[in-house]
């Protein structure tokens, strides 16, 4: 075989696997240049405590406007690169994403998307929409196997409870990707996984006792009585000059991502619907 068609296979090959890669993410030229912005933005904040590092890099993205359904996108699920507008989740997925980075000492955009696509995708590999970690007890319990964090709630006073996890399914209507059967039968498989597994709560009224248990970096996701869902909200502890832990967190209050003037216990007690925390730890 000549030495022209040897390079002619290579080449053909590279192009395959380029074109097959770029089908599955949805990046804006804008957005990939406010990724590489980032990544010059937070070199050499990586701190001794990683928590201390989320909250340096979660900082970094104060006023971000908060926008909902950013994944949302096209007929397929694809890796969705957006830090214009970032909703509770997407923001706690790209801290972590980011610090990671720095921790890897890899500060690459490509690196960015592995990273991204592992912590937002079930075991790590995006495979259609109900690949994706919709539920968050779940994108905690799988990104705790995948050895990115550890569920710390039941270290911290909390207790477990079990409910009926369903929203989505009974909300199939709120959901475009939810017409098609096949992920509205994924997604019916999850929820039945979910039903059988017990999630861990710190309760609302024990928060403030066990406040000194929290770190800064310590990812809160917000427990909810309402019918078949786990968490509606999801932020970033962040231990404040008050000496009490408030929540770093893409706000539906103020549209942005801001710090909650308030502590994070007195702040839930606003929320009617609250009836407690999830505490995972990034290791």
């Amino acid at each position: 075989m000549s030495t022209y068609i040897k390079f002619s296979i290579v080449v053909f090959f590279i192009l395959i696997n380029l074109n097959s890669f770029s089908q599955q993410i949805t990046c804006s030229p804008k957005d990939r240049a406010a990724v590489e912005s980032k990544l010059v933005e937070i070199d050499g904040m990586l701190n001794s405590e990683f928590g201390e590092t989320m909250v340096g890099i979660g900082k970094t993205f104060m006023q971000t406007p908060y926008v909902a359904k950013t994944l949302e996108i096209g007929d397929t699920e694809t890796l969705v690169v957006n830090l214009q507008g970032l909703d509770c989740t997407t923001f706690v997925e790209n801290v972590l994403a980011f610090s990671l980075l720095l921790r890897q000492n890899e500060m690459s955009f490509d690196t960015y998307l592995e990273n991204l696509e592992t912590i937002r995708y079930k075991d790590g590999a995006l495979d259609g929409y109900a690949s994706r970690l919709h539920y968050f007890s779940e994108w905690i319990a799988n990104n705790a196997e995948k050895g990115l964090l550890k569920d710390i709630t039941g270290e911290i006073g909390g207790t477990e409870i079990t409910k009926d996890i369903d929203f989505m399914s009974t909300h199939r209507d709120l959901y475009p990707f939810l017409a098609d059967d096949t992920n509205y039968s994924k997604i019916k498989a999850s929820e039945n996984y979910l039903n059988n597994q017990a999630i861990c709560v710190l309760a609302q009224d024990d928060i403030a006792e066990n406040e000194h248990l929290i770190k800064s970096g310590d990812i809160i996701a917000l427990a909810t009585s309402i019918n078949g869902l786990d968490v509606t909200h999801t932020g970033i502890a962040t231990r404040e000059k008050d000496g009490r832990i408030h929540l770093l967190h893409a706000s539906t209050g103020s549209m942005q991502v801001e710090v909650s003037k308030k502590p994070l216990a007195d702040y839930l007690k606003n929320i009617k619907s609250n009836t407690g925390i999830m505490v995972a730890r990034p290791l």
